[in-house]
């Protein structure tokens, strides 16, 4: 064998190339680990991004129904009526978030009465149909000895604000009258309030 020989160095020369693919080999299964950990990091994220987003679509609605229940339930208004002893119903809120402006209280046709506006104090006065029911109840040939309580629709449109914003509504209202030969000391103070 000679100094110059190749054969000693060939099986390390294949040696050193096996261990270089071999390096390759695991470099190019760690570049393809990386790149898939890459792409399931992008996926996560991407998947984050949409739930953040879907949560807050989610809220924004859930906050936008119930501010609209809310308006909804302060935009409807529900008189209670408190007898003054004068033969005048006074007209409230039930709600202390709401406060009356105007109110514009229209009665049956039949009775051939004005519709009433009122601005302040909203209230339902006696004077306002006292003559007209006794004229049309004689119209009507009805006896003026009528047993227990009577109604008289009355259509109240009332202008108010909640919370510094302005409302409107509209409803039928049943206000109760007696009749003269219904009253009885245990009913005086309702017969107080009664047109006939």
């Amino acid at each position: 064998m000679s100094l110059d020989s190749p054969e000693p160095e060939a099986p390390v020369d294949q040696k050193n190339e096996e261990r270089a693919a071999e390096a390759a080999a695991i470099r190019r299964r760690w570049i393809t680990v990386g790149e898939v950990l890459a792409v399931v990091a992008v996926l996560i994220s991407a998947l984050t991004l949409w739930n953040n987003w879907s949560e807050r679509s989610d809220s924004k609605a859930a906050e936008s129904a119930s501010a609209e229940r809310a308006s909804a339930r302060a935009g409807t208004l529900v008189l209670v009526a408190a007898d003054s002893g004068e033969r005048v119903l006074v007209l409230k809120p039930s709600s202390a978030d709401q406060t009356v402006q105007s109110q514009k209280i229209a009665f049956p046709s039949p009775l051939g009465i004005a519709a009433v506006e009122t601005t302040g104090e909203p209230r339902i006065d006696v004077k306002w149909f006292d003559e007209a029911l006794k004229k049309a109840r004689n119209a009507a040939k009805l006896p003026d000895n009528s047993r227990g309580d009577e109604r008289l629709p009355v259509l109240v449109t009332t202008q108010f604000l909640v919370n510094g914003e302005p409302h409107s509504d509209s409803a039928l209202y049943d206000v109760g009258t007696l009749s003269r030969a219904s009253c009885s000391a245990a009913t005086a103070s309702r017969c107080a309030a009664s047109p006939s």
